[in-house]
C-alpha cells in the first residue's frame, strides 16, 4: 500500500482523465492522451484493450496509464481479474481500478470479497503499481460502504473508489465523507461518477477525495472561455 501523498497543487493533478466508452476509437485514445499531456492530469483511464496505445502515447510523461479490471460489474472470477490485471501491467498500466464482488459483500461473504481483492493487490504490488477498488456506493447501504472500506484497507490496496459511473448517482459528498472517516488516512479515496463541474470536484476534494475520475476533465479545469485554471 502506497503512502498517503501530499495534496496536489493543481486541480488537474487530482484527475484520472477517463475514457471508458465502448465506442471509443484509437483516434479518441490519442486525443485523450494529448489532453492529459496538455493539462497534466494524474492519469489516463482507459479500457484494457487500449492500455498499450495509451502507454506508448504517454511514454516519458508524468501522466500514468490507468485501466479497469472486472469492469463494470465485478462479477468475473478472481483468476480472470488477476490475469486481466497482470496483462494490463505488462502492457504499461501503472494503476489498476478493480471492481469488488458487490453481490458477495451484500450477502455477507466478507472472506471471499477480501480474497478476491487481495489476489489482485498482490499482482499489482509485484509491478510496484497502484490498486484502487471500486465498491459501487449507489448499490450499498452506509454500513456496507463502511465494511467494504475496512476490507479494502486490510487487503493492502491503495484507494477505495466510489463508483464505475454506470450506476447513478455516482460520487456524492456524503459518501466521500463517510469513506474518509472510515479510512482514517490509511487508504486514499477516489471519487468517480457524475463529476461534471469544477465546483463539484472541489467539494469532493474538500470532503476527502485525493483522486477524481471523470470524462469531463477538460471542462472542469477550464473556465467558460476555455482557459486553463490551476
Amino acid at each position: 500500500m502506497s503512502e498517503i501523498v501530499r495534496q496536489p497543487s493543481s486541480l488537474a493533478a487530482y484527475i484520472d482523465h477517463t475514457l471508458l466508452k465502448p465506442e471509443a476509437t484509437s483516434a479518441d485514445i490519442t486525443r485523450c492522451c494529448d489532453e492529459a499531456k496538455r493539462y497534466r492530469f494524474a492519469s489516463v483511464c482507459v479500457n484494457p484493450a487500449w492500455v498499450s496505445q495509451a502507454a506508448h502515447e504517454l511514454s516519458g510523461q508524468a501522466t500514468t496509464v490507468c485501466t479497469v479490471v472486472g469492469f463494470p460489474l465485478g462479477a468475473t472470477t478472481t483468476e480472470v481479474k488477476v490475469f486481466e490485471a497482470q496483462q494490463a501491467l505488462e502492457n504499461g498500466a501503472r494503476e489498476i481500478d478493480m471492481v469488488m464482488r458487490i453481490g458477495k459483500l451484500k450477502e455477507g461473504d466478507f472472506s471471499l470479497v477480501e480474497a478476491d481483492i487481495l489476489a489482485v493487490v498482490k499482482t499489482v504490488q509485484r509491478y510496484n503499481a497502484i490498486c484502487k477498488v471500486i465498491i459501487e456506493t449507489s448499490l450499498l447501504t452506509d454500513n456496507e460502504k463502511v465494511k467494504a472500506c475496512q476490507i479494502i484497507q486490510s487487503s493492502g490496496a491503495d484507494f477505495v473508489k466510489t463508483s464505475t459511473g454506470f450506476n447513478q448517482p455516482g460520487a456524492t459528498i456524503g459518501d466521500v465523507k463517510l469513506l474518509y472517516q472510515t479510512a482514517q488516512g490509511k487508504i486514499q479515496i477516489k471519487a468517480s461518477g457524475g463529476i461534471r463541474s469544477r465546483e463539484m470536484a472541489e467539494q469532493l476534494i474538500a470532503a476527502g477525495a485525493t483522486r477524481l475520475g471523470t470524462s469531463n476533465s477538460v471542462a472542469i479545469v477550464c473556465d467558460e472561455k476555455g482557459l486553463f485554471q490551476y
